[in-house]
């Protein structure tokens, strides 16, 4: 019986996106279907490099195809196409899909650190990132990503400093070490439009910025700026933090940016030298109040000596311990971050067909 590309597609149709809950076909994930002597050729064309269900999804569509009668073999190549959450809106800055805020409600709950190994796993798991320090009271991300200075300016806009993938712009990069900046509302909202419109940022899959803490005018600048897809919020267990946690969405939610999720960070101490797992700060405050607030729950990371020694020596975790806990945490909550954007993108494109309809 000749198999044809028709019965592949129709076969295809019964193979779900478990996060979008809709068939690869009318998402158009599959394209180039080619049928020979019995063999299928197609590629899969994923949402995001870093999907947290990647294996899954290429079990189901290698299944669903060598379950056609007539076909002897699957070829299927994988690849990855980021969408954007707001690809029309005015705001928006061209070759930048998504601009993600990684936030706190309070200070001391590493926010940094997880911004910093969130956007090497994504750049690891092969999208195109950028890291935008926009705290600019106190500049890590230069420290934390092994940076010391700037490239040259290239026709007269910034070009961003990189490492392990990531492109990084920080205040830190034009002050000295010791230098306090002392800046009122105004200089912050021109800083952070210049970090994001006069920088030679490029093609980026996802532009991370982490935000300093709470609720001021930095995070009200970027949000009049620029259109962001989401934000994160970092937390520890504890109840003074969730309640700033409570705080700092809702000042998102008032200027209409998503939550893509809640990460707890340092939600246990794992002792090198025993490997027993302490509870300091408190057991799944994170999971309780994403819960209580109906958004994302995205992991927890607990808190071992690599994660402040890569933090000082510029080498994350993430990259020089890929198998302690909390560097396949970082992993793992980087594909979940990845994951919600694919599914807010879907979501407004849906939403825009049936604006179109009407």
């Amino acid at each position: 019986m000749a198999v044809t590309e028709e019965a592949v597609l129709a076969a295809l149709k019964r193979v779900e996106d478990p996060e979008l809950h809709r068939d690869v076909i009318s998402l158009g994930m599959i394209k180039d279907v080619k049928v020979s002597a019995g063999t299928v050729s197609l590629t899969l064309v994923l949402t995001t490099p870093a999907c947290p269900v990647r294996q899954k999804f290429e079990s189901d569509v290698r299944t669903a195809v060598a379950a056609i009668p007539g076909v002897t073999g699957v070829n299927l190549a994988t690849t990855a196409q980021v969408r954007s959450v707001r690809s029309f809106d005015q705001q928006s800055i061209p070759g930048i899909r998504n601009v993600i805020a990684i936030a706190s409600g309070k200070g001391g709950v590493g926010k940094t650190t997880v911004s910093v190994n969130l956007a090497v796993a994504l750049a690891k798991d092969g999208a195109k990132v950028g890291l935008m320090d926009a705290d600019i009271y106190g500049p890590n991300v230069p420290l934390m990503m092994g940076l010391g200075s700037l490239p040259p300016m290239r026709d007269q806009r910034i070009v961003p400093a990189e490492n392990f993938g990531v492109k990084v712009m920080s205040m830190g990069f034009l002050v000295k070490p010791a230098e306090a900046v002392i800046w009122r509302g105004p200089m912050l909202h021109g800083a952070i439009n210049k970090f994001l419109k006069e920088v030679e940022w490029g093609d980026l899959d996802y532009l991370l910025c982490d935000l300093p803490p709470g609720t001021g005018d930095v995070q009200l600048s970027l949000c009049q700026v620029i259109s962001m897809s989401g934000a994160l919020i970092v937390t520890t267990p504890q109840d003074v933090a969730l309640l700033d946690v409570r705080k700092s969405i809702s000042m998102f939610e008032k200027v209409k940016v998503p939550i893509l999720g809640v990460v707890e960070n340092m939600s246990s101490f794992i002792c090198p030298h025993c490997s027993k797992s302490t509870d300091i700060f408190s057991k799944g405050g994170g999971a309780r109040a994403a819960e209580e607030l109906k958004i994302p729950f995205l992991g927890e990371v607990p808190l071992v000596p690599e994660v402040r020694e890569g933090s000082d020596s510029g080498h994350p975790i993430t990259l020089t311990h890929p198998d302690s806990p909390a560097a396949k945490a970082f992993v793992e909550i980087a594909r979940k971050l990845a994951g919600q954007v694919s599914i807010l993108a879907a979501q407004e494109q849906e939403h825009l067909k049936s604006a179109w309809k009407v």
